[in-house]
């Protein structure tokens, strides 16, 4: 017989951990939880300007869309980024797929905009990544729904680009931000 605790036992083990850093948190002081909401607010206006910066740089159609996806794939480690990120960025690809098809299949009607979110979210269910089901959603509603000029091929590839540079903005600021905490909290020899 093996030495190693049973699955049942790990698990009971990692939540009394998890709990463990819950009640931490809680109970910092206020002073601490507000350096952290600054540090995290700093990483995420750091990420948006980048990516908006570069966005207009490169003259996307619609540079906030790489803003909006830095803020919302920046998380306060960069393991969490890169897992929001793939997330994002299959739910970008997924979805623009899913509108551009609907669109090339139904033309441009309200119910192609209902199938599209349907082989959206199915999509992702069926490639099994469930958690960009809802940002394949929303991708699909961005490129059927907001009023646009030019074809939508163009408009899906230009979404999907405007996703790609925000997390890359946020990939980078997170990965730098890590390096700094390291430093600074790296104990006195």
């Amino acid at each position: 017989m093996s030495d190693q605790p049973s699955l049942r036992d790990n698990l009971r083990q990692l939540f009394d951990v998890q709990q463990g850093m819950a009640f931490v948190y809680r109970h910092l002081p206020w002073t601490h939880r507000l350096m952290q909401g600054a540090w995290f607010a700093l990483l995420a206006t750091l990420a948006a300007s980048a990516s908006y910066g570069l966005g207009l740089l490169v003259h996307t159609q619609q540079a906030f869309w790489a803003a909006l996806t830095a803020i919302a794939v920046t998380q306060q480690t960069y393991l969490d980024t890169r897992s929001s990120s793939r997330d994002q960025i299959i739910g970008a690809l997924v979805g623009s797929l899913a509108g551009f098809g609907a669109v090339l299949l139904m033309g441009e009607q309200y119910t192609a905009y209902l199938v599209g979110i349907v082989a959206a979210i199915g999509a992702c269910w069926l490639l099994g990544v469930g958690s960009a089901a809802r940002l394949s959603a929303s991708t699909t509603t961005i490129i059927m729904l907001v009023p646009h000029t030019g074809s939508f091929w163009l408009i899906a590839l230009t979404r999907v680009g405007e996703v790609a540079l925000g997390i890359a903005c946020a990939l980078a600021v997170v990965a730098v931000a890590e390096r700094v905490q390291r430093w600074w909290v790296q104990p006195a020899e």
